[in-house]
């Protein structure tokens, strides 16, 4: 636990904390588990490279039918309705999803700037 607390640059007692409270999502959302990037610590669907963020703002654009969703990803449907942790985690999810679109329109901005520059 020392190491692992270090390597992540927390206190033990802190990872511990966090192990628990991952480990019951996890009980009540067998489909879901954890992963680090550079948003932060944040859930994601096993066995897909998916955060629950992504599946649930694909849904949304595909008019909340979850088949179409699951076709676009290519995931199977019961994988996107295991993004139903959504349900009991909707603040951190969509707090996520505001998160990824900021910084989208923060890149198409910069983007934008430097067509205007070269005169595109």
């Amino acid at each position: 636990m020392e190491r692992r607390a270090r390597r992540a640059g927390t206190a033990p007692r802190t990872l511990a904390q966090r192990y628990v409270e991952e480990g019951m999502r996890h009980d009540d959302h067998p489909l879901i588990h954890f992963v680090d990037g550079p948003s932060g610590r944040r859930a994601a669907l096993l066995g897909t490279g998916l955060d629950v963020w992504e599946v649930i703002a694909t849904v949304r654009d595909n008019g909340n039918d979850l088949s179409e969703a699951a076709e676009y990803l290519g995931v199977p449907l019961g994988l996107v309705e295991a993004a139903t942790y959504y349900g009991d985690y909707r603040e951190e999810i969509d707090a996520e999803i505001a998160l990824n679109h900021e910084e989208w329109q923060r890149g198409y901005e910069a983007f934008e700037a430097g067509q205007r520059a070269l005169g595109s």
